[in-house]
């Protein structure tokens, strides 16, 4: 499953490198953001094979995948952005792989590659994480439905991902990330110095305490705002953090029906986990699989 939105050269690059692996995936759907009518006609004229979904309004990645993942009709799910794509041309079956070796992996993440920085090797090393890439990761289709998938935020810099993995922590879900596993992101990330994306970096942090952490916990998404600020001040990043203050209380008001707060002993083992990911031993796993 791919997330496109205003880029119709990056997607139809995604799209035609996806095809090429050997094996190639048994679908390719794509979501359209946005009402971009033009776009989905793109790829439709382009790959009249590939499934096309087109949201009126803008329902941002998160909201894409979500209908992506309803439309899917395979229990292992690829995700992609529109402009990451696998280094390796047998990547999907290195996924299956690794989901036939690790059964108790809901969602397996890649290590991705940015634009000007150095492609290593892929090894067989692998750890158990908190994280993950939603662009360069796959799923267990039954395990996302069962998590209930993503809040849909037009912008969701410091909340997608995050707010997914919690829950999905909480409810004893794992994530493994492999360096089997490579994907290329097509960016040199200069786009989150935007000045919206900046905003949203910051009232997303609040939200996702407010929707996430126990009430006597929310003071610590203070101490996470004004980290954030530092950080988005040391590097240059001042347009946005006024607006993105500002823009708090209407975030929260907005999405208040979502909240579902998790437990404090989840919220402190999920930060724990994401300190101090866990190596995966293969040979070890690989002989205790074989004895099951």
């Amino acid at each position: 499953m791919i997330t496109a939105y205003r880029r119709v050269d990056e997607t139809l690059k995604t799209i035609a490198r996806i095809r090429a692996c050997s094996p190639a995936p048994e679908e390719v759907i794509v979501h359209v953001d946005g009402g971009e009518r033009a776009t989905a006609e793109s790829i439709v004229r382009a790959f009249p094979d590939v499934r096309v979904l087109v949201s009126d309004t803008t329902v941002g990645p998160g909201g894409g995948r979500n209908a992506l993942m309803a439309a899917a009709t395979l229990p292992l799910v690829a995700s992609f952005d529109d402009d990451s794509y696998p280094i390796d041309a047998d990547y999907f079956a290195r996924v299956t792989r690794l989901f036939d070796e690790f059964p108790d992996a809901g969602v397996v993440d890649a290590y991705v590659f940015h634009l000007n920085q150095p492609v290593e090797l892929d090894v067989d090393q692998s750890e158990w994480v908190a994280d993950f890439s939603g662009g360069a990761c796959a799923y267990r289709r039954s395990r996302f439905l069962e998590t209930g998938g993503y809040v849909a935020l037009p912008v969701a810099y410091g909340m997608e991902e995050v707010d997914f993995g919690l829950r999905f922590h909480a409810a004893g879900g794992r994530i493994l990330r492999s360096r089997r596993l490579r994907v290329f992101h097509n960016t040199d990330l200069g786009r989150h110095a935007d000045a919206t994306v900046t905003a949203a970096s910051i009232a997303n942090i609040a939200l996702l305490a407010y929707l996430r952490y126990p009430r006597w916990l929310w003071a610590i998404a203070g101490g996470q705002c004004l980290r954030r600020m530092g950080w988005l001040m040391r590097h240059g990043r001042w347009r946005g953090i006024g607006s993105g203050l500002v823009a708090i209380p209407r975030t929260i008001a907005r999405y208040r029906q979502a909240r579902k707060p998790i437990s404090a002993r989840a919220l402190r083992s999920y930060f724990e986990l994401r300190r101090n990911p866990v190596a995966v031993d293969h040979r070890h796993h690989a002989h205790a699989t074989s004895h099951r």
